[in-house]
């Protein structure tokens, strides 16, 4: 007989990213949008744009597709930045509207304003920097819980990522690092609990919009199991379909871009949700969440009064003297569920009445 599954409420990062297309303002509407859905975090991407790209750096298709080719990539990020300052107001901010600030740093020195100046327990490692190890062991080192996105990769691809990041837990500051001690980490008990303790995996399919063909959601299974951590799911599909599927397959995590307008200029505004959607969706993770109960199959509160009417019982099919012995004939299964099992009936029959029983009596034997 399984265990029952203790129920934890899904996590609902409302990601803003860089929709607010470096306007302050917007950047603060953006928050109010998360906090009037009812979202739990609300998350932006941090970056300086001459650290992330080079200057020749070319855009992904989807930002071509969103933003034209004319430009760099470089030009593009160097438009949505957030300066340093705005950061800790866009947090104060979140806070006092009841929202968890997040989010993602793409290079160091954004990593340090996140950690040593906003004082953030939580951080995002996004899909890009899986592969970068340098980048993922300052973040293990943070101390900060961890969510890890997964985009484009293979499970070796995250395995070596959990590694760097059991190195950056347990070692020792002089202990160089390196893939064998990384492995090594990886594969030991201090290792595994550190993990265990503070780093959530989230499946993604890197693509905007991606289509649901390429979701493959099955792929938070395969991450569950292969590394016993919990695993979430940053949905790029169009709509909240896929989304709401992903919290039904058990998503402890859910990420979800939005924006004020989809039809703003941007790379990413085209496959983010509208405020009344993202109001919709939040709704809708809570009640898949709450449908999902505890995993123990036993009747509810609400049952037992349905049961009573729409169950049945053994009843008196024609008037019974007492000591007559019961045949079929005499016994009937009908409602209410009140009296007598028809579990029973086999019991019953052959059985002498103890009383007198009028047609349709409950039987009582």
């Amino acid at each position: 007989m399984g265990e029952a599954i203790t129920p934890e409420p899904v996590l609902v990062i409302a990601e803003a990213g860089v929709n607010h297309n470096g306007r302050p303002d917007w950047a603060f509407q953006l928050i109010e949008v998360a906090a009037q859905a009812g979202a739990d975090v609300v998350k932006f991407q941090t970056f300086r744009a001459d650290c992330l790209v080079t200057a020749d750096a070319p855009k992904a298709a989807y930002q071509q597709r969103a933003t034209g080719a004319g430009e760099s990539q470089l030009a593009m990020l160097r438009r949505l930045e957030l300066p340093a300052a705005l950061h800790r107001e866009l947090k104060k901010h979140a806070e006092q509207r009841g929202l968890r600030f997040l989010s993602t740093a793409f290079d160091e020195p954004s990593l340090r304003l996140l950690v040593d100046e906003l004082g953030l327990t939580l951080l995002k490692i996004p899909s890009g920097e899986l592969t970068n190890a340098p980048f993922l062991l300052q973040h293990a080192r943070s101390g900060a819980e961890l969510i890890v996105s997964t985009g484009m990769a293979t499970l070796a691809d995250v395995e070596q990522a959990l590694g760097v990041i059991a190195f950056g837990r347990i070692a020792g500051a002089q202990e160089r690092p390196g893939p064998a001690a990384f492995r090594a980490a990886y594969a030991s008990p201090e290792g595994q609990a550190a993990l265990r303790h503070g780093v959530t995996l989230l499946h993604c399919t890197s693509d905007y919009p991606a289509v649901a063909e390429a979701v493959n959601l099955r792929a938070m299974d395969a991450m569950a199991a292969a590394f016993g951590l919990p695993v979430g799911y940053s949905d790029h599909t169009l709509g909240i379909e896929v989304a709401l599927a992903a919290v039904a397959r058990g998503a402890r995590v859910l990420e979800k871009h939005f924006t004020l307008d989809r039809t703003l200029p941007g790379p990413d505004h085209a496959a983010s949700l509208e405020p009344p959607e993202l109001a919709r969706l939040v709704a809708g993770v809570r009640t898949v969440s709450a449908a999902l109960g505890d995993g123990i199959k036993r009747p509810q509160p609400a049952e037992p009064a349905t049961a009573a009417v729409a169950r049945k019982s053994l009843v008196a099919r024609r008037a019974i003297r007492a000591g007559q012995v019961l045949g079929a004939e005499d016994v009937a299964v009908m409602r209410p569920g009140t009296g007598m099992s028809p579990m029973a009936y086999w019991d019953v029959i052959g059985r002498a009445a103890s009383r007198d029983y009028a047609a349709g009596d409950l039987l009582d034997e």
